[in-house]
Formats: C-alpha cells, structure tokens, sequence
C-alpha cells in the first residue's frame, strides 16, 4: 500500500511540475532556451515553439467581445468560450505557420532575429515533424470545428467573418507574395486583432454586428499593431537583406519609429474619444493607469535602439517589440477591467 501511495505522490508531482511547465509558456517572456528546451516534455516543447507568451493578445480580444456583449445583456458563455479557444487556436496556427513558410523560403537562417530571441520549431530541432504536424492537425480540427458551429448557428455573419480572417492569415505569410512583405503586414495584423477578432466575436456571442464593438476595438487594434511595427522595427536590416519589405524597411528606421509614437499616443486619444461620445462607459478611464508605462515606452522608441543589450536582457535583438508588447498587455488588462465595470455598472448616457 506504501508503495502504491508513493507511487502516487510521484505521479502527482510529475503533474504538477508539467503543468507548470505548460502553464510557464504563457507568461514571463521569450524562454527556453534550445538547450533546456530539448529536456522538456512534448507538450511543453510545442507549446513554447508556438510561442504561447504572445497569445495573451488574442485572449485579451476574446475577453473584450466578450465583455461587450455582456454590456449589451446578450452574453453566451457558449459562444464566448468557443470565441475564446477558436482566437487562441488561429493564433498558434498563425505562428506555427508563420515560421514554417518564413523557413522554407530560408528567411530564418541562424544569424536572423526570429533565430536569435526564441525557439524555433523547425530550426531548431526540438519539435520532432510528428509532434509539429499533430500539434497542428489538433489546432486546425478545433478552429474548424468551432467555425462550423458558428456558421451552423450565425450564417453568413459567421462565414464572413471566417472567410476574412483566414484570407488575411493564409496572405500575411504563407501566399507567394507575403503582405508582410509588401508594407502591409502591420495594417493586416490591426485588422485582424481589432475590427475581425474583437468586431467579430461581439457578433459570433450575439448573433448580429454592431458599431460599438467595431469602434471599441479600435484602441485595442491600434496596440497589437504597435508590436508588430516595433518588433519589424527591430529586426529591419535583416529584412532588408533579404528583400522583407515591411513597413519600417520601407519607411526607414526614424520614420517606423515615429509611426509606432503616433499608434501608441492614438491609443489613448481614440479610446478617450470614445468614452467622451458615450461608445465606451467612462470606466474604460482607468486605462489612465496605463499612462506612465506608455510615457516610458515613447521614450524608449523615440531613440535608437542601443547596440548592445542591457546585462541580462532576455529577448535580444527585439528590442521596441518587448517595450511595446509589456505596454499593450497592461493597456489591455486595464481596458478590459473598464469595460467589465462598464458592463457591471451601465453608463446612464
């Protein structure tokens, strides 16, 4: 009986440590490293390949339709954790194909940024082709499912909106000529974080599509976008070389970083606005709390990026995209918790 009861024990700390690991690739930043990523279990290693730490964007637009609708008294805990888990999964896939077509092409060679920052799926060896393809035959399964169901329930709304947002998915990367490398990958990405998951997840909980939402995802767009300018930004004189023209390869560096002020103040002047023509409750004020991470974050963009990093800096060479991906995460969590208050406490406008 001892020996069953240890036996036990052993399982359950084996689990729990597991589950820590699975968990730990949702938080902190960029980690492991390829070293220590190939001591880990299956699940884990696919799940930082994925890089998990950034689906927290897609998770926050969930919430936010979410609690939009709920403002609206039309909320379905049904169709928000289908929104949820079907956001997250098109997300993963988005990454996981993301650094599959970029690796094909030769893009991802072992002096380029995406090298140099995290795991690599293919590259680095640690995702085994089975693990990979499996992996994403269960995230592929899931979104489709759930994109079924909603069309099955919400008709054309839904197709629309699944149709939409799988064409900018399957362009930002994976068509013969990338939209993120024609200067328009950063207009795709608000897009897709703002009007098409926020937009329309509102209208996949409720059943019909409205303005408030569209306009209220505005804000929220504006800052994922804020990432991806950052993180092209940092990586720009690779994507030159190999011919990436994104929106800062383009632009030039002090003009990419310019734009990237300009989206993050709109942030803030947009969301106001908002509150102030009664789209948005005054609550979503506390985003106010926000204002002097925002503050650090232009000042940080605002000049060059340093030629070496700081003792210790974890997620070199990105440099603006980690200022301005901790910037929007507090920027969404406050913009979430104003918009529940909201939701709480309805505005009397």
């Amino acid at each position: 009986m001892s020996g069953r009861t240890e036996s036990g024990e052993m399982g359950s700390v084996v689990l729990r440590s597991r589950v820590s690991l699975w968990t730990g690739a949702f938080t902190g930043f960029y980690r492991p490293t390829v070293d220590e990523a190939r001591a880990l279990d299956a699940v884990s290693r696919f799940l930082y390949s994925a890089r998990c730490i950034i689906l927290v964007i897609s998770a926050q637009a969930a919430l936010i339709a979410g609690l939009l609708a709920a403002t609206d008294r039309q909320f379905s805990w049904l169709a928000f954790a289908l929104v949820l888990v079907g956001l997250v999964a098109a997300h993963m896939i988005s990454n996981l194909s993301n650094d599959y077509f970029d690796f094909r092409r030769g893009n991802d060679t072992p002096e380029s940024p995406r090298r140099r920052y995290t795991l690599h799926p293919m590259a680095s060896g640690v995702l085994e082709p089975r693990i990979f393809a499996a992996g994403l035959a269960l995230l592929a399964a899931a979104a489709l499912a759930i994109a079924a169901f909603f069309i099955v329930e919400r008709g054309w709304t839904a197709v629309a909106f699944a149709a939409a947002g799988t064409a900018l998915l399957f362009m930002y990367d994976a068509a013969p000529v990338p939209l993120k490398s024609i200067g328009l990958g950063e207009l795709a990405v608000f897009l897709v974080w703002g009007p098409l998951m926020i937009g329309g997840g509102y209208a996949m909980i409720t059943g019909h599509v409205a303005a408030a939402p569209l306009l209220a995802s505005i804000p929220y767009g504006l800052g994922v976008m804020s990432i991806l300018v950052g993180k092209h930004t940092d990586q720009m004189e690779f994507d030159a070389r190999r011919n990436i023209h994104t929106l800062p390869v383009l632009v030039g560096e002090g003009a990419a970083r310019a734009i990237n002020i300009a989206i993050v103040a709109s942030m803030y002047v947009v969301a106001f606005a908002l509150i102030a023509f009664g789209w948005l409750s005054p609550f979503v004020g506390a985003i106010a709390i926000a204002l002097p991470r925002a503050i650090r974050t232009l000042a940080l963009v605002s000049r060059p990026r340093p030629a070496q990093p700081p003792e210790g800096y974890v997620g070199w060479p990105l440099w603006y995209h980690r200022a301005c991906l901790t910037h929007n995460r507090l920027f969404g969590w406050l913009y979430i918790l104003g918009i529940a208050a909201g939701a709480i406490w309805p505005s009397p406008m």
